[in-house]
């Protein structure tokens, strides 16, 4: 999404006491269970809430004939800081849009700690109602494959996981100094009394008698606590999928790309071959690196090799630049192994004749003959075709996260973070995507609040093409994008 990079700062200004947003909404001990637990309503298939469609407009997105741009109207609900968002429907690739997108405003309230340890802590922060925690603002995109079940469930709950994992840490982020090593015990179990703990104890610290002779502690910063609580609301958030695919009817996967706005820095968490990229003052950050069966083959290909028994006799863990042929048994052939960047070569004997669990280049590689991305959410029921192998082993939930210090740079309304699903990238660069959003910011003042908004139409315009005899087609008449360039 195109985010008002400056409007972070004047939030970060505004202090944690400030008033929530009409559209905020968070988890307390009530909603933040909701998300790990309780059944929620079959995922149906849907547009983003935010866009507010008619029964119309949901026709017209649906259709892969006229391809329609969707963006959120003029005098509905407006995103946080004025976001833009566009989207489009795939040239027939599967019979409905499986991407879904999500943005909101998060409250996270702070969890009930022991004897009220961390209340006692200073720093706290007491907002409206009495309640303790802060706000963060969340975008996403989820790019859906094999149906849309997995996709609508991510996008209605992961930003809820997101929430309950930071409620451990609403005061300790706050609090200046470095994060307690160990938390205090939840609960008492067997007959002893909480009461009876000594403070030590109740902080978590171990008593002098018990100190290593050489004691060393790691430090650990505030950054790196939210980081790990967006890896761990993946991971259940993939957990919540399994769960319920069935009584849901889950259908699919889904990579997922997610911004989340928290005390004056941008964390990005990207799991599969979305990207987003910080255009600020004409320069390229790059927020993001696609997860493809060539970006992450030492790790497949040593998963492989510690459990060969994934590759269902079918499969050989070793890479090859093309098939080998049985007339070719004896010869040496370049090769290169889960330790290699450079190729090699072996001599080639009859377990290398099986199918190479990573085979292709490009956007045409595919791991097990399947699947081209090998990072996301869902895809628990996906299988080598006419085989019973799973594929789910080699794909990892975890995302990648990179942080982006607002307040450590001046910025204008010019400044923007672009997320896009693959159909942006495929046919668009960096540089010209920089291009189109610079060429558009300059033709409206910078406090339209539009701006944004016709910028992603304005790239998912271009990536789509225009229709012709031969197909969809760009401005240099090759082939436009066939999937859904959902860009915000």
């Amino acid at each position: 999404m195109l985010l008002r990079v400056r409007a972070a700062v004047a939030q970060l200004a505004a202090g944690l006491g400030a008033q929530p947003p009409a559209e905020a909404r968070g988890a307390g001990a009530g909603a933040g269970a909701g998300a790990g637990r309780g059944s929620p309503p079959p995922a149906a298939f849907c547009r983003p809430a935010f866009l507010q469609l008619t029964p119309e407009e949901l026709r017209r997105a649906d259709d892969h004939a006229g391809r329609a741009v969707q963006s959120p109207r003029d005098g509905r609900r407006r995103l946080p800081w004025s976001s833009g968002y566009a989207e489009v429907i795939n040239a027939g690739k599967s019979q409905h849009n499986e991407d879904q997108a999500c943005c909101e405003v998060v409250f996270v309230e702070q969890r009930p700690s022991p004897r009220g340890w961390l209340s006692s802590r200073e720093g706290s922060e007491e907002l409206d109602g009495g309640r303790k925690g802060f706000y963060f603002h969340y975008w996403a995109l989820f790019d859906g494959h094999a149906g849309s079940g997995a996709a609508v469930m991510a996008s209605e709950r992961l930003h809820l996981h997101i929430c309950e994992q930071l409620r451990d840490l609403v005061e300790i982020l706050q609090d200046p100094s470095p994060p307690p090593v160990c938390l205090p015990r939840e609960a008492q179990t067997g007959s002893a009394d909480p009461n009876q703990m000594s403070y030590a104890e109740d902080r978590g610290e171990v008593l002098n008698d018990a100190v290593p002779r050489f004691h060393l502690e790691k430090a650990v910063s505030h950054e790196s606590l939210v980081i790990g609580a967006i890896e761990n609301a993946f991971k259940h958030m993939d957990d919540q999928i399994e769960r319920e695919r069935a009584s849901q009817h889950l259908a699919g996967g889904c990579c997922a790309l997610a911004a989340i706005y928290l005390m004056g820095k941008f964390y990005v968490a990207n799991a599969g071959d979305s990207r987003a990229i910080i255009i600020r003052n004409g320069e390229i950050i790059p927020m993001s690196r696609e997860f493809t069966p060539e970006t992450e083959r030492q790790r497949l290909q040593f998963l492989a090799l510690l459990r060969p028994e994934l590759l269902g006799k079918e499969f050989t863990h070793l890479e090859f630049p093309r098939r080998i042929q049985p007339k070719e048994l004896g010869k040496k052939m370049l090769y290169r192994d889960q330790n290699m960047n450079g190729w090699a070569y072996k001599k080639i004997e009859e377990d290398d004749l099986k199918f190479p669990l990573i085979f292709g280049e490009g956007k045409k590689a595919r791991m097990m003959a399947t699947i081209g991305v090998t990072r996301g959410l869902g895809d628990h029921d996906l299988k080598v075709f006419s085989s019973n192998i799973h594929i789910k082993p080699f794909l990892s939930c975890f995302p990648e996260v990179r942080v982006y210090d607002l307040t450590q740079y001046e910025h204008c309304p010019d400044d923007v973070l672009v997320l896009g699903t693959d159909g942006l990238w495929d046919v668009t660069n960096d540089e010209e995507v920089a291009a189109v959003v610079m060429e558009v910011l300059t033709s409206y003042e910078p406090n339209d609040p539009c701006r944004y908004t016709m910028v992603a139409q304005e790239l998912v315009v271009r990536s789509r093409g225009v229709l012709k005899e031969r197909g969809w087609r760009l401005a240099n008449d090759k082939l436009g994008s066939g999937h859904c360039p959902a860009v915000g």
